[in-house]
């Protein structure tokens, strides 16, 4: 039986970056996930320059073909427009699907062993599992090494839902927009000179992306002609959820598994490589209350600016009061987007 320092249940990017971390500080990893790569989930698809930076620290290159810059952010809404660009570097709109292939050769050029299609039913199923000095829960926001840890208990949760498309169009922006409606939000990313990303997020399940489009953002609905799906819709649940631990005895969790931050802040998979850095650190000292301590602090400032934008959501007249007020000092604007990329 061989000896494995660190074992990831999941495969996906928070469990493939805890998994480079761990092994570019000498540790021997192992990953191990049910499905077969590359592995989709519905997001907005877009990366922030502090993302990009993370994913240079862990390794990964991620070349500018592999999707299309974007300079900035730019909100609609009220019958207004407001833009801010990067105070340093550029954001990237990227396939999921593509980012996640991207990953795995990091990995595998880190020296981690992968088990695709390899589903994990419990602590005690598997040799490997069982002689790891450490486990790592990366399985995602319905988490079943949350459960078997006993660590399933949230201490504050939200729910929104979020479904998203692509359109075989070419992008008419070079940022990543938002479009502000009644009760939802629209976000565009190009993630290819012939492609954009479109993703709904909302309070109402049942609110699907024609429904929206045609209802609530006619403008944008014009921009995206018939017969122009590049893919079939998705959809995920998003939302603020904190734990009141991410550790146990050897299990640690991390991404979705460990909490999440809503869709809005677009700060999941900056969050996760900032996790995997600690935690890496955390099982290289052997000391797990490193990142117990450390992971509050880490999504502090996601949270924070979740929350300040989720008050756009609340209502027509905080909107459109917000939106006036942005509209009509960009540089406050400006300021917000550079707390947001840290």
């Amino acid at each position: 039986m061989s000896n494995v320092d660190v074992f990831v249940i999941g495969g996906g990017p928070a469990g493939l970056a805890a998994a480079i971390a761990a092994s570019r500080k000498g540790l021997r990893v192992v990953v191990a996930d049910g499905e077969r790569p590359p592995i989709d989930k519905p997001c907005g698809e877009g990366l922030m320059p502090d993302s990009r930076l993370l994913a240079a620290r862990l390794g990964m290159k991620i070349p500018n073909s592999l999707g299309y810059e974007f300079r900035g952010i730019r909100f609609h809404g009220a019958g207004r427009s407001v833009e801010a660009n990067f105070s340093a570097g550029s954001g990237l709109g990227v396939r999921r699907t593509a980012l996640h292939g991207e990953l795995i050769r990091t990995a595998e050029r880190a020296g981690v062993e992968m088990r695709w299609e390899t589903p994990v039913s419990g602590f005690d199923r598997c040799a490997e599992l069982k002689s790891a000095r450490w486990i790592v829960g990366a399985d995602g926001s319905s988490s079943l090494v949350r459960r078997w840890a006993g660590l399933d208990s949230p201490a504050a949760s939200s729910r929104r839902y979020a479904y998203r498309r692509h359109f075989a169009i070419a992008p008419w922006t070079d940022c990543m927009e938002i479009y502000w409606g009644p009760g939802c939000q629209i976000y565009v990313t190009p993630v290819d000179a012939r492609e954009v990303c479109v993703a709904l997020v909302s309070r109402t399940p049942d609110l699907r992306l024609d429904e929206a489009l045609n209802r609530r953002f006619p403008v944008l609905r014009s921009r995206l002609p018939p017969g122009c799906a590049a893919s079939r819709e998705r959809g995920a649940v998003t939302g603020n959820v904190s734990l009141r631990a991410v550790t146990r005895g050897n299990v640690a969790l991390i991404g979705d598994a460990s909490g999440s931050v809503d869709a809005i802040a677009g700060e999941g998979i900056c969050l996760s490589f900032r996790q995997a850095e600690v935690l890496a650190s955390a099982m290289a000292k052997g000391d797990l209350s490193i990142y117990e301590r450390a992971h509050p602090r880490l999504a502090l400032r996601p949270r924070l600016m979740a929350k300040t934008m989720l008050q756009l959501d609340r209502g027509q007249l905080v909107r459109e009061w917000a939106l006036r007020a942005l509209s009509a000092s960009p540089w406050i604007f400006r300021k917000l987007l550079e707390v947001h990329v840290a």
